[in-house]
């Protein structure tokens, strides 16, 4: 072993990370350079050689493809569309009923994409222009929308969240049981401060409510009636037990199709689009996952991952401190690394940590993917802030879009405190599993 190797890698690979090297490169790099090192280029060539099938041969895995053509299936396909008018007919009379409709709207769609930037895209396509009509300053329009936007990665299924479990080695249907109380929070938090602008800038949002033309109750109904029967398949088998993640991932894939083919939604291009972003999404994500478990061997194998678990130790920290060093970590990480990426670096350093101080694996498995959520929408590579800024170019500029999340991020980080404060509201549901 040799520590001190492990922590050049580290550092190296910090370098090139903030050199905007691609994040799978780097890892792969880092790792492949560092094993050479220590044991030469036999050993070298046979991790680089081995990791990628013991990695995407990974049964579990295989849910992740699932569940994202599940998302583009109904993204592509207008199944979306349903949810934001249900939701604006129950809440559009609230002050800032608008916004308040597109989060939970965010909050419904989260639940058949497993994606925060396909949660966004669709939410914001639908409403921005809508909520711009009304009288809302488009900044704060699009800022709930790119907010919103973030719950599709917290409520289940959540691709982020499969991605921590088989790394975590900790079972997925309890992060996604963790997932929804946070998630749930989040949306009660985006729409305690829609009301707060209300309040005290109604110049921004309108502070009685909206009036304008809405589809009627049946027709609503209707509308929304599809997805909550796919959610109730997805997310009542995962959790009674009926299925595994994995199955879940297949069932909602297979539902999805079947029920735009029934709706009338379902066409070539509809299919050509889903496959081709799933194949696309997928491959990205696997490769990056190669790089991270080739990573997490060349850290064993110098004794970095024991070395660093020993000095917290040995420093003696504290619960809070410990997770105030990872929360500023993960905040520093999201101004200039996409989710993925963030979280496979620092999972390979933390996980030592937080298994010798007895951690809930299940707790920061939701804890982690909320502060990846928070980087989808800080400066200045939130990626949500673009995809809104793609979808409303012709009301919005990015700085706008930037301006306009500035209070969800305030929400944001309060929810943070709580998770850290309240371990409890994450591990309830789990515990009843």
């Amino acid at each position: 072993m040799s520590v001190e190797t492990g922590l050049i890698g580290v550092g190296v690979l910090l370098l090139l990370l903030v050199l905007r090297l691609p994040v799978a490169m780097a890892l792969i790099a880092v790792s492949f350079g560092g094993v050479m090192a220590m044991l030469g280029p036999r050993a070298a060539i046979g991790i680089i050689a081995s990791t990628p099938y013991d990695f995407v041969a990974s049964w579990t895995l295989s849910a992740v493809p699932m569940f994202l053509l599940m998302g583009f299936i109904a993204f592509h396909a207008g199944l979306t569309t349903g949810l934001f008018d249900a939701a604006k007919l129950a809440l559009r009379r609230l002050p800032g009923g608008l916004a308040i409709s597109s989060i939970f709207a965010c909050s419904g769609f989260a639940a058949v994409s497993g994606s925060s930037l396909a949660c966004a895209a669709a939410m914001g396509r639908i409403a921005i222009p809508e909520m711009v009509s009304a009288g809302y300053r488009p900044s704060i329009a699009a800022g709930s929308l790119a907010a919103g936007g973030t719950i599709g990665a917290l409520i289940p299924p959540s691709i982020l969240m499969i991605v921590y479990g088989v790394f975590a080695e900790t079972s997925i249907t309890q992060v996604f049981l963790g997932g929804i109380t946070i998630g749930i929070l989040t949306a009660l938090g985006y729409c305690a401060v829609v009301l707060v602008i209300c309040k005290f800038r109604p110049d921004l949002v309108p502070p009685h409510g909206e009036t304008g033309p809405v589809k009627g109750g049946r027709e609503a109904l209707m509308g929304v009636l599809p997805i909550l029967a796919l959610v109730a398949i997805v997310l009542g088998g995962l959790f009674s037990g009926f299925f595994t993640a994995t199955e879940a991932g297949a069932v909602g894939a297979l539902g999805t199709i079947a029920i735009a083919g029934v709706t009338g939604r379902l066409d070539r291009e509809v299919i050509r689009r889903a496959l081709l972003e799933t194949v696309t999404t997928s491959g990205s994500l696997f490769i990056i996952g190669v790089g991270a478990a080739m990573f997490t061997r060349f850290l064993g194998l110098s004794g970095v991952s024991g070395f660093i678990s020993t000095a917290v130790s040995g420093a003696d920290l504290s619960f809070i401190h410990l997770m105030i060093v990872i929360v500023l970590v993960y905040l520093l990480l999201g101004t200039f690394m996409e989710p993925f990426g963030a979280l496979l670096v620092t999972l390979p350093v933390f996980l030592p940590i937080l298994e010798s101080q007895g951690v809930s694996l299940v707790w920061f498995g939701v804890l982690v993917v909320k502060l990846l959520e928070i980087g989808m929408i800080t400066p200045p590579v939130g990626l949500n802030v673009f995809v809104i800024r793609n979808v409303a170019s012709s009301y919005v500029t990015t700085a706008q879009v930037f301006g306009g999340v500035l209070p969800f991020l305030v929400a944001d980080l309060l929810i943070v405190a709580i998770t850290i404060a309240a371990p409890s509201l994450v591990l309830f549901l789990p515990s009843l599993l």
